[in-house]
């Protein structure tokens, strides 16, 4: 199945509530929260306080976004928050099966991410482990970054393994989304799409959001 999942990153943090409820009800299912400590990657965002404050204000499937060193030590405070999934880097701990595990026993959905410079034979030991593969298509700190399409042929080989080994897992893009790319990312098995400065830079986010939409139902035809 398809999902949509704005990246409030790229929202009006004056407006959050207004901008959470405006992609509500154009139908997307899940909003991708984007967690930046300012030392695994360059930029600062925020912490549980907020996921739990957006939490009381939507009833979207949170998809958080660990960009952090030691996610270990926050997992439990952000699934306590209300994340629904978890999704941390492979190059952020040296423990990422433990730590893959630690989000399971949590009772949250367990998520793992690969940076565009990654190789896949980094993650394959916990994939049977894992609800969802993040693929970058950018590189991760900041929003409004150019897609990059050798991460194309990455997505398409991440569904050959999970083909091949019958997992469940969802496969998520994240970077330079738009109505011209997402396309390609369907095709080579990508079901679940961050769209940030595409959607929230819009005029109306709404016509955005379906153009996402109509792109993929093009592919699938």
């Amino acid at each position: 199945m398809m999902k949509i999942a704005p990246s409030i990153l790229s929202a009006d943090f004056c407006n959050l509530k207004h901008d959470i409820v405006l992609v509500e009800k154009a139908g997307v299912e899940y909003l991708h929260v984007d967690i930046m400590d300012g030392h695994f990657v360059p930029n600062i965002t925020f912490g549980p306080k907020v996921v739990a404050d957006i939490r009381k204000n939507t009833s979207l499937v949170l998809d958080c976004h660990l960009m952090i060193d030691n996610p270990e030590a926050y997992i439990k405070d952000f699934a306590q928050a209300g994340g629904d999934i978890l999704t941390i880097h492979v190059e952020s701990t040296r423990h990422i099966y433990r730590a893959v595990q630690l989000i399971r026993d949590n009772n949250v959905k367990a998520g793992i991410v690969l940076n565009p410079g990654t190789p896949l034979t980094a993650i394959e030991p916990v994939l049977p482990l894992v609800d969802q593969v993040l693929i970058m298509t950018v590189n991760p700190g900041f929003g409004g970054q150019a897609f990059i399409p050798e991460m194309v042929e990455k997505v398409r080989k991440l569904k050959e393994i999970k083909d091949l080994n019958d997992y469940a897992f969802d496969i998520e893009v994240d970077g330079g989304i738009s109505d011209k790319t997402i396309g390609k990312c369907y095709e080579a098995g990508a079901n679940v799409f961050v769209g940030g400065s595409y959607i929230y830079d819009a005029d109306t986010p709404e016509q955005r959001i379906q153009s996402l939409k109509d792109a993929v139902a093009l592919t699938s035809k």
